[in-house]
């Protein structure tokens, strides 16, 4: 019997999820897009998998350029997560005007600066995945890990406000 696709995705918005924004600059301009399917694979060596939209142009971009940033989004990053998962969005540059980043040093890539974590990251392949691709990233730096910072979680489609995060 076919899975409702409805209730699939209703099924799985139970389950509480970080948020982490993955950037990617490709020399003319920087992409980034809102992800919340990120696993990690592997400690040795540092391995993390995040799931694309696989005919999206972020998964394009990465696949061209090979390398990227991860960085876990805090609570009150909620609207940048909002900003980066909308459709026709401008440059990430221009999303984060009023957010403090720097470049990640190996990919070149946006980092935000007051995140829970980041990660710097080389593609080692993309795996299809139904409508969406497995980008497998071998980690290569972290430059930005503030353990005392509480993470965005997004949970029933909603994301956690900062009060609600911090209960």
């Amino acid at each position: 019997m076919p899975v409702d696709r409805g209730e699939f995705t209703a099924a799985l918005a139970q389950y509480a999820a970080g948020v982490c924004l993955l950037t990617v600059r490709d020399g003319i301009d920087d992409v980034g897009t809102t992800v919340s399917s990120v696993m990690s694979v592997s400690a040795a060596p540092p391995l993390v998998a995040v799931g694309l939209t696989a005919d999206g142009y972020p998964a394009e971009v990465l696949e061209s350029v090979g390398s990227c940033a991860l960085t876990v989004l805090a609570a009150p990053h909620a609207i940048v997560a909002s900003r980066f998962s909308s459709a026709g969005r401008p440059s990430a540059r221009h999303l984060l005007e009023s957010v403090p980043w720097t470049r990640a040093e190996g990919s070149g890539a946006i980092v935000l600066q007051e995140a829970p974590a980041a990660l710097d990251c080389r593609l080692e392949r993309l795996v299809e995945a139904g409508d969406h691709v497995l980008a497998l990233l071998r980690v290569e730096d972290v430059p930005v890990l503030n353990p005392t910072t509480t993470p965005l979680l997004r949970v029933r489609g909603r994301y956690q406000s900062d009060r609600e995060a911090s209960r």
